[in-house]
């Protein structure tokens, strides 16, 4: 997959994946990621799906219904990627936090569903629930960070708290912030994230 690798300041920080929604690139996120991290090393994905030219992580059918075969193959895919980015780049894979926006947000919610030991945490900005009616892994002790707008026409307040029970349903200590705009990420949501991540790592 392409990607951006950035080696941070101090090899025991969290490696911050970070993962753009859709029409984004892999260096999208960056500016994101030292506000979250300023230590962290980053490792910056780019989807490996075109809709309209637009670089996305998984196929949808329609605005909000997901391509749910091509949604487990991707997840896999990129899971696949990061356990190879770990080894090239001497990572620690078991020291990998997720920060994703929109789509991105969707593909992480997707590997914390399917592989219990995807991220030792996960930001999620506007994401919604990746998949419906699956038994969750064990997510214990593995914090989860949703940002949500209050006016988000793409993903319903409905939607953020159908996301966070069933993440702490499945074990993990979820931390939601509400903003009152729609689904862009706001430089106060981007803030807030930050502030749960010095408190978590």
């Amino acid at each position: 997959m392409k990607h951006v690798f950035e080696s941070g300041t101090d090899p025991g920080a969290p490696v911050l994946v970070l993962l753009h929604g859709t029409g984004g690139n892999e260096r999208d996120l960056l500016p994101l990621g030292r506000l979250i991290s300023p230590a962290s090393s980053v490792l910056g994905v780019r989807g490996n799906v075109l809709e309209n030219g637009m670089p996305r992580f998984f196929r949808r059918l329609a605005e909000g219904i997901f391509d749910e075969e091509d949604l487990i193959f991707r997840t896999k895919e990129l899971s696949d990627f990061l356990d190879d980015a770990a080894v090239a780049h001497g990572l620690d894979r078991r020291n990998f936090v997720a920060v994703g926006y929109s789509n991105g947000a969707n593909i992480a919610g997707s590997l914390l569903f399917h592989c219990p030991d995807a991220f030792r945490g996960a930001i999620l900005h506007h994401p919604m629930v990746p998949r419906r009616g699956i038994g969750l892994p064990d997510l214990s002790g593995i914090p989860v960070f949703i940002g949500a707008g209050r006016n988000d026409p793409i993903c319903s307040p409905q939607e953020t708290e159908e996301l966070q029970k069933l993440l702490s349903d499945a074990g993990a200590p979820v931390t939601v912030h509400w903003e009152n705009f729609g689904h862009q990420l706001s430089q106060n949501e981007a803030n807030a994230a930050a502030a749960w991540f010095r408190e978590q790592f």
